[in-house]
Formats: structure tokens, sequence, C-alpha cells
């Protein structure tokens, strides 16, 4: 699966994308988000707070409860405001 980052996310992760597979226990959107906070210090500091982070599946937003089983790509944001 590729994963992407963007604004703030991306800073603290360190990159912009990577290609990811994740155990077959991560099932959701936010089991994916605490398996990604496991792996290192740049990504717990990226995550600390899963109540400010959105996310899109295939480019469709996507909540802490979707599954994502199939999909091909999952990009995580900071809340974006108009301007």
């Amino acid at each position: 699966m590729k994963v992407l980052y963007f604004a703030w996310v991306r800073e603290r992760v360190g990159r912009a994308e990577e290609e990811i597979d994740p155990p077959a226990e991560v099932a959701t959107v936010g089991a994916l988000m605490d398996w990604l906070a496991g792996r290192g210090e740049e990504y717990a500091h990226a995550f600390e707070n899963r109540r400010v982070i959105r996310a899109a599946l295939d480019q469709a937003h996507a909540r802490p409860e979707t599954p994502i089983a199939g999909a091909r790509e999952i990009a995580f944001f900071p809340p974006m405001t108009g301007g």
C-alpha cells in the first residue's frame, strides 16, 4: 500500500510517501495510524494526537474505523482551512 504524508505530518515523518505492507491484523485506518506510530520516534511524534490527523483512502475521506482492505493508497494530513 502506498502511504502519502502531507503538511506537518510529512515534516514530522521525514518523507512524503512510502510503500508499506502492514500486518494482517491492521485492518482499519485507526489501526494503521497506531501501527505507524510504533515504527519509530518520528512516526510516534506525527501520530501522537490522532484527533487532529485526517485520512483519505483512495482519495476519499476516511474515518478511523474505515477498513483498509483492498486500498491502493492512503494519505494522512492535518485539517485544512480555506483561504
